[in-house]
């Protein structure tokens, strides 16, 4: 089993928070329309963005050992979700996406109907999208109270 790691800590403004795993980091915001400072993508937005870059990783990680050509690849995501269910918590409505869409663009020379199966392969290999498909347990630990050196 392999652990990984985010952690996110809010940041100077609207509602942006600094997210970092490893060495690198990304920031995720809202528009300002829902209070943010459209300092970067939404949560909601770096999910698609990470369920398609999972596709493709996972495509051009099994291309050449099965024998397709992928000279490029580009997968697009799209999510729709009712805002109800997230502002006004509307009985009934999920607060996330209903549905997902993803298409697969991909440059190649090996036969339609090998990149058909081969898509059907990518789509059961790839964590992201057992991740969406399946559910995870969510395990929400306690909040830990933290002083600051003000109140103290």
């Amino acid at each position: 089993m392999q652990t990984f790691k985010s952690v996110s800590q809010k940041i100077e403004g609207g509602l942006a928070v600094e997210s970092n795993s490893r060495q690198f980091k990304i920031i995720i915001d809202e528009p300002p329309g829902m209070g943010g400072s459209d300092t970067g993508m939404t949560p909601l937005e770096a999910l698609l963005s990470a369920f398609s870059s999972c596709l493709a990783i996972t495509a051009c990680s099994f291309a050449e050992p099965m024998g397709i050509d992928i000279q490029d690849i580009r997968v697009e995501v799209e999510g729709d979700l009712d805002p109800d269910g997230f502002m006004h918590g509307a009985a009934g409505v999920r607060p996330g996406f209903q549905t997902i869409r993803s298409t697969m663009y991909i440059l190649s020379s090996s036969p339609a109907d090998r990149l058909q199966e081969f898509q059907k392969f990518v789509e059961s290999r790839c964590p992201v999208t057992d991740t969406l498909l399946h559910g995870t347990r969510l395990i929400h630990n306690k909040v830990v109270v933290e002083k600051s050196p003000d109140t103290q």
